[in-house]
């Protein structure tokens, strides 16, 4: 099983960040990502998607077992971060806007 903790350190350190910085961008306390790390404690699925929307990636690449997903380009990447900064019903109205197309 894929050590997820592990892989949100590779991640947010390859962009240079600390745990407060990945806090800031997601929404999280830096409390509650620093207790993940103290406890060995799998984050929420809610919590994971917080972390992916910051980090510009989807759920499945940081869960995927190999290195074989889809690369998001950086438009793709702005519309998750974005879209993880929409509440409930900001993310249904776009989605019902999209069914318009």
């Amino acid at each position: 099983m894929k050590d997820i903790l592990a892989e949100i350190t590779r991640y947010r350190e390859s962009r240079g960040w600390t745990e407060y910085q990945l806090a800031e961008r997601s929404g999280l306390p830096q409390s509650t990502i620093s207790s993940w790390y103290r406890r060995k404690m799998m984050p929420s699925l809610p919590s994971l998607e917080k972390v992916c929307g910051a980090l510009g990636i989807t759920l499945s690449q940081l869960l995927a077992e190999d290195e074989k997903t889809a690369v998001l380009s950086p438009r793709e990447q702005e519309l998750l971060r974005r879209w993880s900064r929409l509440s409930d019903a900001q993310k249904q109205a776009l989605l019902d806007l999209m069914d318009t197309f």
